[in-house]
């Protein structure tokens, strides 16, 4: 099973303008992501930018980079047009975020290993949820799983609700698992997925995952025991910061 790690790097985002571009402790944050993503098995890692700055930067860091529309609007349609520019067929595609500087390789292993189950057809790693700050936060989806591990659902809102259940108390009454945003696809998945179009469900909850399940595919979960650090602003890239310094 050939599998390939898809890093898309926007330049123009909303929040962070250039931000695959800032340097974290030396090194650029997207080098930092493309050096985490070649230490696991992937069998090839590739930027997927719609910049020309970040393509010529991974070029010359001695990484591989692939051009692709300003249009898209997901993640997941630029890892389709990035992956139909590579030239050797790939079983499986891994969604990696370019916005992840301490991804570790066993959770992209993780995400690997769910392909091991014929029926994945697409998966993705949760983590279980240790705060009410967490299990409150809009911004931190939630997901409920199946016996057999599979995404039933996904949201803003912690679910289930407890019924008869004092709020302060749900973290002691039921195990709730967070989203952790890395995605992986078989690639003939990925062609049919990015041929949809947006369902009621993820319109309402802005997760662009529940239009998979609306449509009736199988995501399959894995859970990891660490905590990423995603940057979306200045503030975050702050936190970085602090992290780099207390690891050394």
């Amino acid at each position: 099973m050939k599998a390939l790690g898809i890093l898309p790097a926007r330049y123009a985002s909303t929040r962070f303008p250039g931000k695959p571009l800032v340097e974290i402790g030396g090194k650029s944050m997207i080098q930092r992501v493309y050096e985490q993503a070649q230490k696991s098995t992937l069998d090839g890692v590739v930027v997927a930018t719609d910049d020309a700055r970040i393509f010529d930067h991974v070029m010359a860091f001695g990484g591989t980079a692939v051009m692709t529309s300003p249009d898209h609007q997901s993640g997941t349609d630029r890892c389709y047009e990035a992956l139909q520019q590579v030239q050797e067929p790939f079983e499986v595609v891994v969604n990696i975020q370019g916005d992840e500087p301490f991804i570790q390789p066993e959770q992209i292993d993780k995400v690997l290993a769910c392909f091991a189950q014929p029926e994945a057809q697409l998966a993705t790693l949760i983590k279980v949820v240790q705060s009410q700050e967490e299990l409150f936060n809009p911004n931190s989806p939630k997901v409920v799983v199946g016996e057999q591990g599979q995404a039933l659902y996904f949201s803003r809102q912690p679910i289930p609700y407890l019924r008869g259940v004092e709020e302060q108390q749900w973290l002691d009454q039921h195990t709730y698992f967070k989203h952790i945003g890395i995605y992986g696809y078989r690639s003939t998945v990925l062609a049919e997925i990015t041929q949809l179009p947006p369902s009621s469900l993820e319109k309402a909850e802005s997760l662009e995952q529940l239009r998979w399940l609306q449509n009736g595919y199988r995501i399959v979960t894995a859970i990891t025991e660490i905590e990423t650090i995603g940057i979306d602003t200045p503030a975050d890239l702050e936190k970085a910061l602090s992290y780099l310094q207390n690891k050394s």
